[in-house]
């Protein structure tokens, strides 16, 4: 379907979990935000190419996790250069890249320290240094982690990023992923909160000189709609796209995002 393949690439020390779908003749990177932490994309190439199928046309589609065996310490600087050698394993010379929440951290480094790789780029729900409230909320989380409260993550995740209208079905069924899902162990996530907290490319901006769309919810209650107006006053000419009544989420709720990131990497 689609085209749609889940993927194990090792590169020197390194695993990475990674799917691909479509078939178009450009290349487009989705960089998945800090719930990578608790899941990676492993064995999600076939409900990616449903969830984003509106892509498979154009763009030949690939999502790259983190590497699994993330040190203590590892910034989002290192997660860049980690998908930098990604790519050059699979041979992908340029790409469309949306940065989702610490997606689009890392997403702002890669096209900081490889512009040559970065054809254009979507910054969704995310920042280039933290403010309070992602202290708040973030902060949160990793005390959830140290007791070992995966459900409590998820469920305040879900609390925080959705609307009114969705925020019930959404609790309900982060609800049941908490019984059935719990990891392993929740120290990568941690390590990939931690770097949420560390990230800081704000004097490094404007070095980025591929075309930008930089998309925000309003009512964003984890790293604010403010953080991605900074971003696209720094960025030369950056857009700026703000969704009247979504927050963190809006990536999933708004039916015509993707379209316009299709549009916009067109």
């Amino acid at each position: 379907m689609f085209h749609a393949r889940n993927g194990l690439l090792r590169t020197g020390d390194a695993e990475t979990d990674y799917v691909r779908f479509g078939h178009g003749e450009r290349n487009l990177i989705m960089i998945p935000g800090l719930g990578d932490g608790l899941k990676t994309v492993k064995g999600m190439a076939i409900p990616f190419a449903i969830l984003y199928h509106m892509l498979a046309k154009d763009f030949t589609v690939y999502s790259f996790s983190r590497r699994r065996d993330l040190s203590p310490g590892t910034g989002t600087r290192d997660m860049a250069a980690d998908l930098a050698h990604a790519m050059e394993a699979i041979g992908i010379a340029k790409a469309s890249v949306v940065g989702v929440s610490q997606g689009g951290m890392i997403a702002q480094w890669l096209a900081i320290d490889y512009p040559e790789m970065v054809e254009k780029l979507v910054l969704t729900v995310t920042l280039c240094r933290p403010n309070p409230t992602v202290r708040k909320v973030v902060g949160r989380w990793m005390e959830m982690a140290r007791t070992g409260d995966f459900k409590g993550i998820l469920i305040d995740t879900a609390e925080k990023s959705y609307s009114p209208r969705r925020v019930r079905s959404a609790v309900m069924a982060t609800r049941l992923w908490g019984k059935i899902g719990k990891p392993k162990s929740l120290e990568r996530f941690l390590i990939q909160a931690e770097s949420c907290l560390a990230h800081d490319t704000f004097c490094r901006l404007e070095g980025i000189g591929c075309p930008t769309l930089v998309v925000a919810g309003a009512d964003d209650r984890i790293v604010t709609a403010d953080a991605s107006r900074e971003i696209a006053a720094k960025v030369p000419g950056g857009v700026l796209k703000v969704y009247e009544g979504l927050g963190h989420g809006l990536y999933e709720e708004e039916k015509g995002f993707w379209k316009q990131v299709a549009s916009f990497c067109r």
